[in-house]
This record gives structure tokens, sequence and C-alpha cells, in this order.
């Protein structure tokens, strides 16, 4: 089984943040940037947060707040739910769905590793079953 130090591996482990008072128009300013559907809000204690899209059409715009007078802080998901690098690609996506979660960030002790989304799970699931499956094809079929 993969682990997610093996998938941040390949994926890469470059993280954006944010910080918790930045206004959400910034965000969402960044997120378009960098095209990317969440970032990690950060203070000086570490990780504290997480701002997706979602967070912003659920809670900015459906409730008719704006978002250059909202502070990250007040639609942040908290707190923040996180995956060490030993754990595998299977109990990070349990993780995410017992706790509802679609972005987790990757921690060694106190120090940030990363960033997973549900996205590169999934994808890093698919990916391995694909090798199994032309693994026991070359197999049966030599």
């Amino acid at each position: 089984m993969k682990t997610i130090q093996r998938l941040l591996k390949q994926k890469g482990s470059q993280v954006w943040t944010i910080g918790p008072e930045a206004r959400v128009i910034t965000a969402l300013g960044l997120m378009a940037e960098k095209q990317i559907g969440a970032l990690l809000v950060i203070d000086l204690s570490g990780p504290i947060g997480v701002i997706s899209e979602r967070d912003y059409a659920r809670s900015v715009a459906l409730k008719g707040k704006t978002s250059r007078a909202t502070p990250v802080r007040a639609i942040m998901a908290s707190p923040v739910v996180r995956v060490s690098p030993d754990q595998t690609v299977q109990e990070a996506l349990g993780l995410m769905t017992d706790r509802h979660v679609r972005h987790l960030p990757v921690m060694d002790g106190d120090r940030l590793l990363g960033l997973v989304s549900i996205g590169d799970l999934v994808k890093s699931i698919i990916d391995e079953q694909q090798f199994m499956i032309e693994e026991l094809e070359g197999y049966i079929n030599p």
C-alpha cells in the first residue's frame, strides 16, 4: 500500500497558505491564480484551518456576506484534520470520509510536509489498481 510520503514525492510538496485575518477576496484571488481549490490557513502556531471554494460558496455567497469584508477565519474549516507521512493512502481516504473533509495537511510532528486532496488520493488508488491490472494481465497473457 502506498504511503502519503510516497504520494507527496510523486505529487510534490508545494502548499499555498494564507493568514486567518486575510480577507476572503484575497484567498479567492490566490486560489484562482494558483488554480487550486483550497488554501491552508496558518498562524504562528501552525495550521489552524482550511479555506476552500466550497467554504466561500456556502458561508459567504449564499449568506449574503461580502468577500471583501469577511476574514478567512470566519469561514475556514477548523480544527485541522491532519495526516502523517507514514499513513497509507487508504487510511487517509478513510479519515477524509469519516471527518467529511476534502484536504489534509501532511504533518511530521509540527513540521508541514505537504497537503493532499481527495482527488490526489483517488488518483493514487486508481493508478495503483491500474498497475496491478496490467501486471496480472502480463502474468496471464505472457
